[in-house]
Formats: structure tokens, C-alpha cells, sequence
């Protein structure tokens, strides 16, 4: 595995001179937002999103259903309905579904929300719709989507690679009806069938056959989500079989939605009020959330930490002690790299368990942590699905990202920490936190 060579450039992360004192306004939810843009774009009227992220992977979102025919208008309000932070002023974005159409060319990067969320919106489009990206967007796993659509009646040309590129040959309409798939690489296989599922023919009913499946929270946030607009969704929570989703046929609405903060991009900061026995306030911190990231509370509480979420936000202060956890991630993987970048910081060993999938992410999570962590000096060791980690004194050096902005947030966390550490291509946190490097420095008062 090859370190990133197109940016070099390399970010001295800050080191702590005490502990932090900070409030940070984290950006709305990448989740969320790319989500609420295929709802809205499916939808049978206009609909709104207040306070959406602004960043690559939405970006290309919002450029993809462009492509295809949608009206995406981006307006700023100073309505306090709108407000985005404390000066009262946010963006929102009017969807307007104006029928989807090719042929069209769609950019997916290396966003996973985008390169499988939208194949099925492309078969209801009228005309072919190719998909294309970065480099590593042809290692991903996308045959659980492609698959998955063929047994549905779409036509999808990949010359038999199940990967991009590829072109979905969009036929105005999709007959549904039932499909079985194995979601264990990706629970994005589950969440990209049932967003389009209302607008096909019979609906569609998922059953996943694989013997796990990752990352629960990001599919109830796509029930959730889809409720919201008035899709009806059966669910094992709800009563259905076990690892079986079933979404009628039925028009969408357009909703006027308040995009929640990013709680997963929240992370490193509340990792800098453990790291320094300070403390972060996060605010607009919802009190129910789908979001993966608000298992952080827990997590970090047990590493050492304590919270309090009040009606303002969330409040998370360090102790001055970082202690080593034994978890499972399975359900919260994208949260790992900061957990162990802490977790390296700490005054005892650590295990995280359950993330065997972090292999095929934006790069090999799991890969990539090893090598960076312990060429700082640490003693990380790979297990079958996850990290072992003995914390030892650290050093300066590089911290390469691997294009992973996860990546280069898990190691200025470090830095807080060890002088001399130098991130490679810090750049490649806008594929979901935009401005990262100035929030970072904002926080420790710079």
C-alpha cells in the first residue's frame, strides 16, 4: 500500500500547549445530507435542506443529481429557521425534482454514498447514466448494488467487474419486487436500494444473506429518513423477519429538513478535550440521533472522559487521564481511526473489534493505522477483524493519509500530543469536514 504522491504537502498538526477550551461549530452531517438529496430528488414536490454540508462527497451528490436532470438551488437565509451558526446566516439548498434523464455522465469520486446510492436512482432515469471516479473507486465493492439491481430487471453494463466504471441504462421506470444480496463489505448496499425502492414498480423487499452486516446505525438513519418523506418501511426492528426490509410502492414528499451536525466529524475534537484534560463544546448536538457518532459519548467516556448534553449542545470534558478500551466497533467503524489514535495515547492496551469491512474503505483503514501508528514509534498489531494497540512513547515524523480524510484527522489527533508530527495531504478532510485545518487551529486558539 502506496502513501498518496499527487499532494505532498505536508501540515505541521499543532501540539498542545495545555488543555483545550473551545466551542466548535462541527458541519452539518455528510450522512444526512447526501441522503435528504436522493430523498428530495425523488420526491413528487419541492423540498428543502437547511444547513447541509458543503463538501466534496455532497458536492458530488448535488453534481451527479444535477447530471441527471434535478434543479438544486443554493441559496443563503438569515432566517433563524436557516441559522447556521451564531451570527444567525445559513445555507440551504431547494431540490426541485424535475424528472431524471440521460444521458449523463456521473462523477462519484470516492464517495461510497454516491457511487451506490446512485445506480437505482439511474435506472429510473430516462437514458444511460455512466458512472465513473477516482482511482480507488474501482477497488470498492459494488457488486452488492449492481447485482442487486439486475434481479430487480435493470440493464447495467461493468464488463462482469462488479466495480465502476460502469453505466446504468436507465429505462424511466423499474419493475422492484424482491432481491436477495450479501451486504457484509457495506451496509450501503441495503440503504441504496431501499432510498429508491418507493419509486419502483412493486416497491422492493431486501433480504441480506451474508452472516454480518456492518454499520446498523447507517440503515436505520435510512428508515428513519425515508419515514420522514412518507415512505412506508417494514423493518426487523419493527417486526419483520430478521435481515429483511420492505418498502412500498408510493409517491415521496418534499420536507423542509434541518440537516443535523456531523457527529462522526465531531470526533476528533472531542478527542482533543480527552487528549488534554480540556474541554469542547459541540453545539446543536441532537438529543436522538440515527447518527453513528453519538455512540462517542459512551466511548470516550469510558476512555477517560465525562459529557454533558444540555438543551445548547453537547459538553465533553477530558480528565487528564486516557485509558485503553476493549470495544466493538462492527456497528460504528468510521468512528476507529480516532478511537485509535486515542487509544495510542493511552496509559493501557487497547482492542477494537468488529471492523474487518474498514479494509475496504476509502483506503485499508486497518493497513494504514499499523504502519502510520508505529512509524511514530507505536506497537499496533493487526487482528482478523481489527487493532490490537499497546500504547508507547511517540515521536515526531510524517502521518501519511492515503486520500482517507479519517485518516488525516486521526493523526493531528496525535499530534496534539507528540510534537513534530506532519500530516501528508491534510487537504483530503474536505471530502467531509471542509476548513478542518482552520477548526483545528480555531480550537486551540491559533
Amino acid at each position: 500500500m502506496a502513501p498518496n504522491t499527487q499532494d505532498t504537502a505536508l501540515w505541521p498538526a499543532p501540539h498542545a500547549s495545555g488543555a483545550v477550551d473551545a466551542t466548535v461549530h462541527v458541519p452539518g452531517s455528510k450522512s444526512v445530507t447526501n441522503r435528504a438529496l436522493v430523498l428530495a430528488s425523488l420526491a413528487s414536490e419541492p423540498g428543502w435542506l437547511r444547513r447541509p454540508l458543503r463538501s466534496r462527497d455532497t458536492l458530488l451528490m448535488a453534481g451527479a443529481l444535477r447530471a441527471m436532470g434535478i434543479e438544486i438551488e443554493e441559496t443563503v437565509s438569515s432566517s433563524s429557521s436557516v441559522a447556521g451558526g451564531p451570527d444567525g446566516i445559513g445555507e440551504a439548498w431547494r431540490v426541485l425534482p424535475t424528472g431524471l434523464r440521460g444521458p449523463a455522465t456521473v462523477d462519484v469520486g470516492n464517495a461510497g454514498t454516491v457511487m451506490r446510492f446512485l445506480p437505482p436512482v439511474a435506472t429510473l432515469a430516462d437514458g444511460p447514466v455512466r458512472f465513473d471516479g477516482d482511482p480507488r473507486s474501482y477497488e470498492r465493492p459494488l457488486n452488492g448494488v449492481i447485482d442487486a439491481l439486475r434481479q430487480l430487471g435493470a440493464r447495467i453494463d461493468d464488463d462482469g467487474r462488479g466495480a465502476l466504471p460502469m453505466t446504468v441504462h436507465g429505462s424511466g421506470a423499474l419493475e422492484g419486487g424482491q432481491v436477495s444480496i450479501d451486504a457484509s463489505s457495506s451496509s450501503q448496499f441495503v440503504s441504496a436500494l431501499l432510498l429508491s425502492g418507493p419509486r419502483f414498480n412493486q416497491g422492493v423487499e431486501v433480504r441480506h444473506t451474508g452472516s454480518t452486516l456492518p454499520s446498523m446505525p447507517h440503515i436505520r438513519m435510512t428508515v428513519d429518513m425515508l419515514r420522514a418523506v412518507g415512505a412506508q418501511v417494514d423493518t426487523p426492528e419493527s417486526g419483520g423477519e430478521p435481515n429483511v426490509w420492505r418498502v412500498t410502492p408510493g409517491a415521496l414528499l418534499g420536507r423542509d429538513l434541518v440537516i443535523e451536525p456531523d457527529l462522526s466529524n465531531a470526533q476528533p475534537f472531542l478527542a482533543a478535550a480527552l487528549v488534554t484534560g480540556g474541554k469542547v463544546v459541540v453545539p446543536a448536538w441532537p438529543a436522538r440521533t440515527t447518527q453513528p457518532g453519538d455512540r462517542l459519548r459512551e466511548i470516550f467516556t469510558e476512555m477517560g472522559g465525562s459529557c454533558e448534553l444540555t438543551e445548547y449542545g453537547l459538553a465533553f470534558t477530558g480528565t487528564g487521564s486516557v485509558h485503553g478500551i476493549d470495544v466493538d466497533l462492527s456497528e460504528v467503524g468510521e468512528l476507529t481511526p480516532g478511537i485509535a489514535a486515542v487509544a495510542a495515547l493511552a496509559d493501557s492496551p487497547s482492542t477494537l473489534r468488529g471492523v474487518a469491512h474498514l479494509r475496504l474503505h476509502e483506503t485499508d483503514r486497518l493497513a494504514a493505522l499499523t504502519k502510520e501508528i508505529n512509524e511514530l514509534g507505536g506497537d499496533v498489531t493487526e487482528t482478523a477483524d481489527g487493532l490490537h494497540i499497546r500504547p508507547r512513547r511517540l515521536h515526531g515524523g510524517i502521518f501519511h493519509t492515503y486520500d482517507d480524510h479519517r485518516m488525516a484527522t486521526a493523526g493531528a489527533i496525535i499530534g496534539l500530543a507528540v510534537e513534530g508530527v506532519e500530516i501528508e495531504n491534510v487537504a483530503t478532510t474536505a471530502k467531509t469536514l471542509p476548513d478542518f485545518p482552520d477548526l483545528w487551529t480555531g480550537m486551540l486558539g491559533a
